[in-house]
């Protein structure tokens, strides 16, 4: 009903590291894996997809790498996991009322949070100071 891979949390955390390189410049996929600790070849197969929905530009060659097609704040989280997922408790309907609503609000948290937002959110969780007790 609501199931989402591993494949949304690791293109989201992708896509934002890619938004905070951001830039008209295309980054190469070998970089944004390291950073974000995401085998290449998955990685690929995500930006694939996305590449084909329209979120991402590639380019080839040796400046080669992948840029968002629109800018990151129009892009949700919600559209991501449905690109990759699909249909987002598509069958919630046929489980009845309580369901429905569970996804309802489940969707309306990704669709209200942009790439460019969970970028924003990383950068300043990684300000912030660690206290040790």
């Amino acid at each position: 009903m609501l199931a989402i891979t591993t494949k949304s949390p690791y293109a989201v955390r992708a896509l934002a590291e890619l938004a905070r390189r951001g830039g008209e410049s295309p980054v190469p996929i070998g970089e944004i894996a390291r950073a974000r600790e995401v085998p290449v070849q998955f990685l690929e197969g995500l930006f694939a997809t996305l590449r084909r929905a329209g979120v991402l530009q590639s380019q080839r060659g040796v400046k080669g790498g992948y840029r968002f097609a629109r800018p990151p704040a129009e892009v949700t989280v919600l559209e991501v996991v449905e690109l990759l997922e699909g249909d987002l408790g598509g069958d919630a309907q046929a489980a009845g009322a309580p369901w429905v609503e569970a996804v309802e609000a489940v969707k309306g948290v990704l669709r209200q949070m942009t790439i460019a937002d969970v970028a924003e959110s990383e950068k300043q969780a990684a300000g912030q100071p660690m206290y040790y007790i």
